[in-house]
C-alpha cells in the first residue's frame, strides 16, 4: 500500500488532525493561510485555530489572474497558472510553517479551495444545450502536494456542482457545526468580493445559504483605478464622504440577477467593472464622482444583502449576525446594513472565536476534517505527495 495512503488511514482515525486550510477568495488580494487542530467530527467538533496569516499576492500575479477571469482568455495561460498558482501556495505555506516553527510532517492534511477563475451557475451562462451549473477554480491539488509533502483535499465545489447544485456557498457544511445556536436565528454573513450568507434558523430547521450579489469587488476595482497604488477603500472612508446616485442605483438594481429565486450564486464574472460602466453610459453618471460611485455600490451591496436576509426571514428580519471577509472592516458599509437590517445585530465572528479574515479557511479546514472522518461529507479530491 502506498506508505501516504496509510497515512492518510490513520488521520481519520486519530482523535484529532491538524489541518491547515487555504482560502483565496474573488477579491484576489492574497491567500488566507490557517493552521487548525480539529478534534473530533460532527456534533462533537471542536476547532482551535493555532496559527493564521494572510500573504497578500503582488500587483502582477493579481494582474495575471483577473486576466484568466475573463470571458476570453489565453488558454495557455490557465493551464500554466493552474500549475502556478498551487507551486506558489505551496511555496506559501512552507514559509508560514518555517515562521511558525511547525514542520510539514506535523501537518495532517491540507486543504485548498483553490482560485475560482470562472463561476458559470446555469441561470448566468443560460446555455440551453447544457442545463447544468459548472464551475472553474486552478491551483492543482497533486502540485500542492508534491511541493509541500503535505496529504491535500482540493476541488471542494466539483462534487457539489456534478450533484446538481451550484457550488457555492460551500460555508454552510461547516457554519451548521462551528455557529449553530439553538433558538437564535444566526446569520453568518460574508462579505467578501461576492456577498453570501449562511442562515441558521433558530427553530433548528436546515442551514440555508445563497450569494446575494457584489460585496468589495466592485468597490475595489474603482478604487484601484482611481487611486493607483491603493487596493481598496480602507474603513469606507472614502464612501462615507459621497452620497448614493438615484439614478445609478436604480440602473445597476434592474439587473436580472436581483430577480432570480433565491439560493443563488454568482460571481465577478457578473458584476464586473464592464457592468458598472455600462450602467453609468446608460444614466449619464460617467462624471460621478468617486466617493458618490462608491456610495451607490455600499448601498447597492448593502440592499441586496437586506434582500435576501427578508426573503427568509420576513419583512423586519431579527438576527444575529457574524460578519466577516474584508466588507467586516468596511464601516460605511457595516452602517448601510444596520439601516437596512434595524432589527438584526451585526457583530464580528470574533466574537464566536474565529477572526473574521480567517473564517472561510478555517472552514475549508472543517471541510476536510469532515470529509476524512466519514460524516457522510463527499467533498473534495485527495492528492497525495507520493
Amino acid at each position: 500500500m502506498n506508505p501516504y495512503l496509510s497515512r492518510l488511514l490513520a488521520v481519520a482515525q486519530q482523535p484529532s488532525r491538524r489541518i491547515i486550510g487555504l482560502m483565496s477568495g474573488t477579491s484576489l488580494d492574497g491567500l488566507d493561510v490557517a493552521l487548525c487542530r480539529c478534534t473530533g467530527h460532527g456534533a462533537t467538533l471542536q476547532v482551535t485555530m493555532e496559527q493564521f496569516v494572510t500573504v497578500p499576492y503582488e500587483a502582477g500575479f493579481q494582474a495575471r489572474l483577473r486576466a484568466v477571469s475573463q470571458p476570453r482568455v489565453d488558454l495557455e495561460e490557465v493551464v500554466l497558472l493552474n500549475a502556478e498558482v498551487a507551486r506558489r501556495h505551496a511555496a506559501t505555506v512552507l514559509a508560514c510553517l518555517a515562521e511558525w516553527g511547525v514542520g510539514p510532517a506535523d501537518v495532517d492534511v491540507l486543504a485548498s479551495h483553490g482560485q475560482t477563475i470562472w463561476h458559470a451557475p446555469r441561470h448566468q451562462h443560460g446555455r440551453a444545450d447544457f442545463p447544468h451549473h459548472a464551475t472553474l477554480q486552478i491551483g492543482d491539488g497533486d502540485h500542492l502536494a508534491v511541493g509541500t509533502g503535505i496529504i491535500t483535499l482540493s476541488d471542494f465545489r466539483q462534487k457539489h456542482v456534478a450533484a446538481g447544485y451550484e457550488g457555492a456557498p460551500l460555508a454552510p457544511f461547516a457554519d451548521e457545526l462551528l455557529f449553530r445556536q439553538p433558538g437564535v436565528n444566526r446569520l453568518l454573513l460574508n462579505l467578501g468580493g461576492i456577498a453570501n450568507f449562511t442562515l441558521l434558523p433558530a427553530d433548528g430547521g436546515p442551514a440555508l445559504a445563497t450569494d446575494t450579489g457584489p460585496g468589495n469587488t466592485l468597490l475595489d476595482a474603482v478604487v484601484r483605478r482611481h487611486y493607483p497604488g491603493q487596493a481598496y477603500d480602507e474603513g469606507g472612508r472614502l464612501a462615507a464622504q459621497g452620497q448614493p446616485h438615484a439614478g445609478l442605483l436604480a440602473a445597476l438594481r434592474s439587473h436580472s440577477f436581483f430577480r432570480e429565486p433565491f439560493p443563488k450564486t454568482t460571481g465577478p464574472e457578473l458584476f464586473s467593472p464592464a457592468y458598472l460602466a455600462d450602467n453609468q453610459r446608460a444614466t449619464g453618471t460617467e462624471s460621478l464622482s468617486v466617493p458618490d460611485v462608491l456610495a451607490t455600490l455600499v448601498e447597492l451591496g448593502a440592499g441586496a444583502v437586506a434582500q435576501g436576509v427578508r426573503h427568509y426571514l420576513g419583512p423586519t428580519p431579527a438576527a444575529d449576525a457574524l460578519v466577516s471577509g474584508g466588507g467586516a472592516h468596511n464601516a460605511t458599509l457595516l452602517a448601510a446594513l444596520a439601516r437596512h437590517l434595524p432589527a438584526t445585530t451585526l457583530r464580528s465572528t470574533a466574537e464566536a472565536g474565529v477572526p473574521p479574515d480567517a473564517k472561510e479557511a478555517v472552514l475549508f479546514a472543517v471541510l476536510a476534517n469532515e470529509a476524512l472522518v466519514g460524516s457522510g461529507l463527499s467533498l473534495g479530491k485527495i492528492s497525495l505527495p507520493g
